[in-house]
């Protein structure tokens, strides 16, 4: 009887430390949050990177370094924020180093913890991310060279993205075969077909597909915006590949079109001698995930099992702050926006394609725990069934962190740099910022918007 009491509370321990883990994990993101949403983003990388472990390049802080590194590039601190980005690079290095070294089974995970126990690991675009971000900010600094690197470097991680992501989805595989074995009461592939399931996620997740996809692991905004780098550095035939790219992206924008149209000319020896201000905006606010549960028969249950379910994520979008921005100079009025590259599309694209293992991995956890719960219930009876069953419910959550710095979308404008070098930025009717932009040379301004209750920021690149 004290063996069994002694076995319980180990079970009840274990599920009110998970409890804490998710509670911190959210506490901390509101706090993050609140400070971001009214652009204070020194304070919201200080909430972020207080939590952030002595040891170096730690697995356990990607997260912590995505949000505080893009909260200190929005703050100006660009020094601060690449060194922050290069600790979420090294991160990333490493766990896809893991990918191709660990077993199968361990790729899977412990399926007795849920995910939000595990190290958080990158989606691919957050690796894009943080390279495009590194070469925006050696960019802004004039550090060409290092821009060059940066944008090569996210423009690579694309092109490998599609790679390492089949050697992901063979190994999950493997794993699932290999925890099948070990668990065959679990009916694992009977469980992952199981027409209930799927009923409950279409019922609660019913707009998954309704989106259309970009491109494999494509960022448009990473290609464009190094196309218009390589631009700027006088490399006129990979300018004209990716700009060509982005145009193909792209719906509808003039803008873009423009400057495949600019990059053609050039690239076939035409001399421009015309100097433009491109408008680029960081508009709104990227999608979040929440949870939803499915709570149904799996597989093996019985009336001597007290609960089974499982958690999932999906995503919630959120606002633009404005539709589009106006920009008109003296010599020109009325210049709109539009759409560059949309970052819910590329969460999007990801997500729906990394869904099915993330299916998997929830329901292969129920099924074991399942397991686990009826032999609680038979060795140590009523009690032990019923800790087990708590910790299953408490263990029973999806893992909802995701980068949330990222804007919605990215517009893009563009017109001739004005003569007496101001900018005036409106939206319906609204005086918003007017901005000096140097004289007589082409430049980029880059403009933060999150809400429309938040002050723009922005900041010039000379070109």
């Amino acid at each position: 009887m004290k063996n069994n009491l002694r076995k319980t509370f180990i079970l009840v321990f274990s599920f009110v430390c998970v409890g804490c883990a998710s509670i911190a994990q959210k506490k901390r993101f509101e706090t993050y949050n609140n400070s971001f949403l009214v652009g204070d983003y020194l304070e919201a990388a200080s909430i972020e990177l207080e939590n952030k472990s002595n040891k170096k390049n730690n697995p356990s802080d990607l997260l912590i370094t995505l949000q505080g590194g893009a909260a200190l590039r929005y703050a100006k601190k660009y020094s601060d924020s690449t060194e922050i980005f290069d600790e979420s690079e090294a991160i990333i290095k490493k766990h896809n180093e893991e990918l191709l070294l660990k077993s199968a089974g361990s790729q899977v995970g412990s399926v007795l913890w849920n995910d939000t126990a595990m190290d958080y690991k990158a989606s691919e675009y957050d690796g894009i991310m943080v390279n495009t971000y590194k070469g925006l900010n050696f960019w802004q600094q004039g550090d060409n060279d290092l821009a060059r690197v940066e944008f090569n470097r996210a423009l690579d991680r694309q092109r490998r993205a599609k790679e390492r992501f089949a050697e992901e989805i063979a190994e999950y595989k493997k794993g699932i075969e290999e925890k099948e074995k070990k668990n065959k009461r679990a009916n694992i592939s009977a469980n992952l077909n199981n027409p209930l399931l799927h009923k409950g996620i279409e019922s609660n997740y019913s707009n998954l597909k309704d989106f259309r996809a970009y491109p494999d692991f494509i960022n448009p905004f990473t290609t464009y915006i190094s196309g218009l780098f390589f631009m700027s550095q006088g490399d006129y035939q990979k300018s004209s590949t990716l700009l060509k790219q982005s145009f193909g992206m792209v719906d509808h924008n003039e803008f873009v079109e423009n400057d495949f149209e600019l990059i053609e000319y050039l690239a076939n020896g035409g001399k421009n001698d015309k100097n433009y201000t491109w408008v680029i905006i960081e508009n709104g606010l990227g999608p979040v995930k929440e949870e939803f549960r499915v709570d149904l028969p799996i597989g093996f249950l019985t009336n001597r099992v007290k609960y089974t379910g499982i958690a999932l994520p999906k995503l919630k979008l959120r606002d633009l702050s404005y539709k589009s921005l106006n920009i008109s100079s003296n010599e020109q009025k009325g210049i709109q926006s539009s759409v560059v590259a949309s970052m819910d599309r590329v969460v999007q694209t990801e997500f729906d394609k990394r869904y099915p293992m993330i299916v998997g991995r929830a329901v292969m956890s129920a099924a074991v725990k399942t397991v686990a719960q009826y032999f609680a219930q038979d060795q140590l009876g009523s009690l032990g069934g019923l800790a087990v069953a708590a910790y299953q419910v408490a263990s029973t959550s999806a893992d909802i962190r995701m980068w949330t710095a990222l804007p919605k979308e990215f517009q893009l404008a563009k017109l001739k740099t004005p003569k007496d070098g101001v900018l005036s930025i409106s939206a319906k009717g609204d005086d918003l910022i007017d901005i000096t932009v140097p004289k007589n040379q082409s430049s980029i301004v880059y403009i933060k918007s999150l809400t429309k209750s938040s002050k723009l920021t922005y900041s010039v690149i000379s070109m």
